[in-house]
């Protein structure tokens, strides 16, 4: 089953995030992991909590992985080239929204969706409130 990792500055947006997801979800065994804050409790990211959840996370079918701003995306790469080149291969950063992104990449997996449809469905869970918009 494909895992999902948030990746936040902060730890609180991060369970936010990971509870509304699986509050409006069936129980699921989505491996669902945060990488969020610092060692220290502040707000930022760690390179190498992100390298741990994706550890998490993997059972060997990929990882997702969502980030709020843009230090966490350099975050994350950075982590990824601190993984096994077998799991940087199953790894995908998206640019998906967070929220939105999230609960379409955890509805994906939840029904067994493979990485690719898992990243395709978070990539395009912006553009239902696109059109909700737009009228």
């Amino acid at each position: 089953m494909i895992g999902v990792v948030v990746v936040s500055h902060s730890p609180e947006l991060a369970a936010a995030a990971v509870g509304l997801a699986r509050g409006l979800m069936p129980p699921s065994e989505v491996r669902l992991e945060t990488a969020a804050g610092t060692a220290e409790g502040t707000l930022g990211t760690d390179a190498m909590a992100i390298v741990e959840a994706i550890g998490r996370a993997d059972d060997g079918e990929g990882v997702v992985v969502l980030m709020d701003l843009g230090s966490a995306v350099m975050s994350a790469q950075t982590a990824v080239e601190f993984l096994e080149p077998e799991v940087a291969q199953r790894t995908r950063l998206l640019a998906a929204p967070l929220v939105e992104g999230l609960f379409a990449a955890y509805s994906a997996a939840t029904i067994g969706r493979d990485l690719d449809r898992v990243c395709a469905e978070a990539e395009k869970a912006v553009d239902a409130k696109k059109k909700q918009l737009a009228g």
